[in-house]
């Protein structure tokens, strides 16, 4: 292998990349799994109770709902001559699970005794449990406005595994993992099977080219765009953390394995629908163990069972952890020798097909 002949075919890819719906497909969907990840489960998982006030004498309920803490409170000008309107459009549009609206001298009303008129809007797509608590909250604050003490103490519990990591950064290693299968495995298999299929790797290989040139410039190919996708889902969801240098190390370290895994599949597929099924086979395989990161109380050890664990493990330390290229130098370094295994595996194969090209 030399280093110009890898360089000119490497070069020969890229320009002929972005004409391959393969390498668009590796662009476009992680970026778009994060985006849908965000819109649907973002807003689940952040989603408490959301009120929005209309107050036009500054009341004392506002300030204590303000201050209870779980509830998220938004105040609106008063004095705009659309407010109250505003208000209605943004509950009915589910921006707000419910909206509230104290007219002038609310207080003073109330401490009199004249049951002045309160306006509490419910949004239809409200949670229920939502509705219940903003309900609830509101009454106890204006009955400590009239001086009485609340029938009852809301206290809001979050009865969850206790787990801080948001749902939607549970998510990253699902994005980052199919960053990984389709830039840095599909991308280089199905670019060497096409070469096979339409023959232009004979013609390469006609010139002072050897295979190991084209292998390891479809390899540089895969590692390259893993790296830049991956580090794009990782910029998207906000998730880079302040150690730019051991994320680059971990993304590094771990496209090689991913590359030397589709020379793998590249070299075993004869076709495109053997890749395809080879790709669709083992799909689940590969992809299994990130279902534990969604999944935290499910026995963490049967994630380790799968080799790719390892490939992903260290990318999730640093970013639920904050973890260092020193914290997880264990993971990093079975992931190196995995990649070392491979090696002779691609050698062998790489053989074969020589055999099979020069036979037929």
């Amino acid at each position: 292998m030399t280093f110009s002949l890898l360089a000119r075919i490497f070069r020969k890819d890229l320009a002929i990349g972005p004409r391959s719906p393969i390498l668009a497909f590796a662009l476009v969907m992680p970026l778009a799994m994060t985006v849908v990840l965000h819109l649907v489960f973002g807003q689940v998982a952040a989603r408490g109770p959301r009120l929005v006030v209309v107050d036009a004498g500054g009341s004392d309920v506002t300030l204590a709902l303000l201050d209870t803490p779980g509830i998220g409170v938004t105040v609106l000008d008063a004095s705009a001559p659309d407010a109250e309107e505003e208000l209605r459009r943004r509950v009915e549009a589910n921006d707000f699970d419910a909206g509230l609206v104290l007219q002038s001298g609310f207080d003073a009303d109330v401490r009199a005794g004249t049951r002045p008129r309160l306006n509490l809007f419910i949004g239809g797509e409200s949670y229920a449990a939502n509705r219940a608590i903003l309900t609830v909250t509101t009454i106890d604050a204006i009955r400590a406005v009239e001086g009485r003490s609340p029938p009852v103490s809301v206290d809001i519990v979050d009865l969850g595994s206790g787990d801080p990591i948001p749902l939607t950064t549970r998510f990253i290693p699902v994005v980052a993992m199919y960053a990984f299968i389709i830039a840095g495995l599909f991308v280089p298999a199905s670019s060497l099977v096409e070469e096979r299929e339409r023959r232009t790797v004979v013609a390469v290989l006609a010139t002072p080219a050897r295979l190991g040139d084209v292998l390891g410039a479809k390899a540089l190919l895969g590692m390259l765009l893993a790296i830049a996708m991956t580090a794009a889902t990782l910029a998207l969801n906000g998730a880079l953390g302040p150690d730019y240098g051991s994320m680059l190390g971990v993304l590094v370290l771990t496209s090689v394995f991913w590359a030397l895994m589709g020379l793998i599949v590249g070299l075993l597929a004869k076709n495109s629908e053997t890749l395809f099924a080879i790709v669709k086979g083992s799909g689940v395989f590969l992809m299994a163990p990130v279902v534990f990161y969604l999944f935290p109380d499910w026995p963490q050890w049967i994630a380790r069972v799968f080799p790719t664990y390892w490939a992903i493990d260290p990318l999730w330390q640093i970013v639920s952890n904050g973890a260092s290229l020193g914290d997880v130098w264990i993971e990093l370094s079975i992931v190196a020798a995995m990649s070392v295994v491979l090696v002779p595996a691609i050698i062998a194969l790489g053989k074969r097909m020589e055999r099979q090209l020069a036979s037929g």
